[in-house]
């Protein structure tokens, strides 16, 4: 008995180890941590329960069938996020360089499947180098069975990405059909076709940082909603973050109580819209200084700065904060703002998170590239996501809104309107 527990631990001792000493070396050299170094720093201490740590891949062709390594290359289960259940897998780099394959995939939905069973959410930490080239359509047919979960758990359970190395071609789709998306400076890439395949058919040099950096997608594009500066910032606020999620669609985002009395008064609003309409403010002095202890989680930060979204707390409850942005573009709306907002609102309303908006619009950005670009439907998505809202809905006009933004920043289809300056002295 004592020699098969032995045997068990070593087995489990070469499964940690995943590719080896050496290429864990080349990941640290990287600044990168191991993947099973990301899920300790994310969950709680000695909370994480590993699922098929002895799995292995079934190919035979190319010499595979002489190279197993156990977990084939991606680690499962689920822990603890300060006390609260969460279903994860974390890519492992070192073990063919994290590339999906059949039962890499079959690891991924297993853990998404009893996710949405239980009702918990689901963090994936994708750090691969893409489909696993040996098996061929095996791995592509992989692929397209975590969408197909990545459907299935949309508005039913919360679904976080955190891009922490290349991520490209098939592989991002799935990010991309999740909730929230985190990237790592200089160390992640998210590209549907890498530099080599763009300077090849359209002439173009790029580097991998500019095609699909974290810059690029957190100020350009709007793929990201947020970058860190390493794996271990990251990993800190993707834990601040699910603190303000709920479990699921059907449970109510958790309270966390404060000292930030209700009828804390701050006097500095009076002051903090000018007299002069022409002049702009920053709407995030407003929301810091309305939410619980100043704390606001904003999201996109860098990307359609002309309108704020992100969590803050009152009486301790889980709010969703959209705000016109009176210093960038004076507040206009255009096609990215609306997509942003459009998308932000849409999750609130899917977990039960009450929907805060402060309105300074003069109205939507006028131009031919944005008729050109589609402004009206873009447009529309925000006025449909805020009229298909159920969630509690509370806008107050801080200064002004005109035409058809009135409508679309939901002036008109909320439970509370102020159109008054006067109401801002009270931070509730």
């Amino acid at each position: 008995m004592h020699d098969i527990i032995q045997q068990l631990e070593d087995k489990r001792a070469k499964a940690r180890l995943g590719g080896g000493e050496k290429r864990i070396a080349a990941q640290h050299g990287k600044g990168k941590l191991t993947a099973r170094e990301r899920l300790e720093l994310l969950l709680d201490e000695g909370t994480f329960e590993e699922w098929d740590m002895f799995v292995e891949h079934r190919c035979a062709d190319f010499g595979m069938a002489d190279n197993k390594i156990p977990g084939d290359g991606v680690v499962t289960g689920y822990g603890m996020i300060n006390g609260r259940l969460v279903f994860v897998f974390s890519q492992d780099f070192t073990v063919f360089g994290g590339a999906l394959s059949e039962a890499h995939a079959e690891k991924i939905c297993k853990v998404m499947d009893q996710a949405m069973k239980v009702g918990a959410p689901v963090i994936g930490l994708n750090d691969s180098g893409g489909a696993r080239i040996q098996e061929g359509v095996a791995s592509l047919g992989g692929y397209a069975e975590v969408f197909q979960r990545n459907v299935l758990a949309s508005g039913v359970v919360p679904q976080i990405s955190m891009i922490m190395g290349p991520c490209a071609g098939g592989a991002v789709y799935s990010p991309a059909m999740t909730d929230f998306i985190f990237m790592v400076k200089d160390s992640s890439y998210m590209f549907v076709t890498g530099p080599e395949v763009v300077k090849t058919v359209t002439h173009e040099e790029v580097s991998a940082e500019e095609l699909g950096g974290a810059g690029t997608h957190t100020t350009k594009s709007g793929v990201a909603d947020l970058a860190f500066e390493n794996d271990v910032d990251a990993l800190l606020m993707l834990r601040r973050l699910f603190n303000y999620l709920p479990l699921n669609n059907r449970e109510k985002p958790p309270v966390r109580r404060s000292d930030d009395p209700a009828e804390r008064l701050d006097l500095s609003l009076d002051t903090l819209v000018p007299d002069n309409p022409n002049k702009p403010y920053d709407m995030k002095e407003l929301i810091v200084k309305t939410v619980d202890d100043g704390d606001f989680f904003e999201l996109q930060p860098d990307y359609a700065k002309n309108i704020v979204i992100g969590f803050g707390r009152m009486e301790g409850q889980t709010v969703g904060i959209v705000a016109n942005q009176p210093l960038v573009l004076a507040g206009c709306l255009d096609i990215k703002s609306s997509i942003k907002a459009a998308r932000f609102v849409r999750f609130c309303d899917a977990f039960n998170i009450p929907v805060l908006t402060f309105v300074d619009v003069p109205g939507f950005m006028p131009g031919t590239s944005q008729e050109y670009g589609g402004i009206i439907k873009h447009g529309a998505k925000l006025l449909y996501a805020y009229a298909e809202c159920t969630v509690p809905k509370i806008t107050v006009i801080t200064r002004k809104a005109y035409g058809g933004a009135y409508d679309v920043m939901s002036s008109s289809t909320c439970a509370a309107t102020s159109t008054s300056r006067g109401l801002m002295p009270r931070s509730r």
